[in-house]
């Protein structure tokens, strides 16, 4: 059995007059985040590690953002639609690590939630899938609360492969 590693990041500004989706969840909050889609930032980063893990390109790659048909679209469906490429290559998820910086909302009521949402659509045990919160105590773009960052680290494996 072989193991694959990949990583992803990912950033969106807040915006008014949008919902605030962070992994899955709708989360209770004055602003959205700006994007093409919902702007689900957290799934977004682990789209890219997924994609990044099988070796197939990126999240834009896919779901290019200039591409009317993805306008809005809730991220869980392009999760989804990157675990069934997984699931053709034969790709299972090991487990994910996933930390998403804000320095508001205060996220730690929702985590549970996300955390059952991510673990249905990556089919795998809420056990292996492991979410954190984390501030930037003011500093930077997240500390000034201008926006919402999300970086995602997953193990795949592959039956059988040998590279």
């Amino acid at each position: 059995m072989s193991v694959l590693i990949g990583q992803g990041i990912d950033a969106h500004r807040f915006t008014a007059g949008r919902p605030l989706v962070i992994g899955g969840i709708r989360i209770e909050h004055e602003e959205g985040l700006a994007a093409h889609s919902d702007g689900d930032v957290l799934i977004h980063a682990l789209c890219d590690a997924l994609l990044g893990a099988a070796a197939l390109g990126d999240i834009g790659q896919h779901f290019p953002d200039d591409d009317p048909q993805y306008s809005g679209i809730d991220s869980r469906i392009l999760l989804r639609r990157v675990m069934q490429s997984l699931d053709e290559r034969r790709l299972r998820v090991h487990n994910v690590d996933l930390t998403v910086v804000a320095q508001r909302p205060k996220l730690k009521p929702y985590m549970p939630a996300m955390t059952q949402v991510l673990a249905e659509d990556l089919g795998c045990p809420t056990g292996r899938v492991n979410l954190k919160a984390t501030t930037t105590e003011r500093m930077g773009f997240t500390g000034r609360g201008e926006g919402i960052a999300a970086f995602a680290v997953v193990l795949l494996t592959a039956p059988g492969d040998s590279g």
